[in-house]
């Protein structure tokens, strides 16, 4: 089977950096996944596309070095089964709130008996090669996202079940759900929390991902030891760069 590098950067100790697809276009994936991005995570919780779009998207990112990763739109093996028979080799799981809602998504990305996968890897053994039944286990890479006070509540709940390989820290929703603005990971409480969550990762040996939508905030999540950051999405890239082009040509 196609080796996940994105565990042997986790193994080496060496940081991750995962491109983040929000807009629904195969071609602005590939891009994105071409630029030497580690992964590229196709976003259907907040992407503005469907499935069907999030298919075309892992089948471009497959055509680069890039690891594909999806997050799902919710909790559900219907759409997780879809991604990862499309190729996916992640799935970030949102609101993943106490050990039920991390046994739960665990389950729908293992096959039996350590799960409750149903067979059907239409895209995945093309992708990931003809033993993908063989080695889907320990190949798959599950994350949840840990981005609620109910969920830091319960994080050591939830990183204690084997099948979990990882976390995922959504900051903003977590700042949001302790009462600050959604950029707001600078605020004591909130970095407190964020490092809390790490320290609890770091002693389960789980791996350990965040979203930064800056460039410090990545460096600085980098210090904190995390194993993969997530620097903006491509709309954020696309903006801020643009932006900065019309800037320096109208002298502002």
């Amino acid at each position: 089977m196609r080796e996940n590098t994105l565990r042997t950067l986790f193994a080496n100790k060496t940081l991750a950096i995962n491109a983040w697809s929000s807009i629904g276009s195969a071609v602005l994936a590939e891009y994105m996944a071409d630029c030497g991005y580690d992964a590229v995570t196709v976003d259907l919780q907040h992407g503005l596309f469907s499935i069907d779009a999030a298919v075309t998207m892992i089948q471009a990112i497959s055509a680069t070095n890039a690891i594909p990763i999806a997050r799902c739109s919710e909790n559900s093996i219907g759409e997780i089964n879809k991604l990862l028979d499309a190729g996916a080799y992640g799935i970030i799981c949102p609101l993943i709130n106490n050990k039920e809602d991390a046994e739960k998504f665990v389950r729908s990305c293992r096959y039996a008996p350590r799960g409750g996968r149903s067979y059907g890897p239409a895209r995945a053994t093309v992708y990931a090669g003809k033993d993908y039944f063989d080695n889907a286990n320990t190949t798959v890479l599950t994350l949840a996202m840990i981005e609620t006070v109910q969920g830091l509540a319960a994080v050591e709940d939830i990183l204690g079940i084997s099948d979990l390989d990882g976390i995922y820290i959504g900051p903003a929703d977590l700042a949001i759900d302790m009462g600050f603005a959604p950029d707001a990971w600078k605020e004591k409480i909130v970095d407190e929390a964020i490092r809390t969550v790490i320290a609890a990762a770091r002693k389960h040996h789980k791996y350990i991902g965040i979203f930064t939508g800056t460039t410090e905030m990545a460096q600085r999540m980098q210090s904190y030891g995390v194993d993969m950051v997530s620097p903006g999405t491509d709309l954020q890239l696309i903006r801020t760069e643009a932006e900065n082009r019309l800037r320096i040509l109208r002298n502002k």
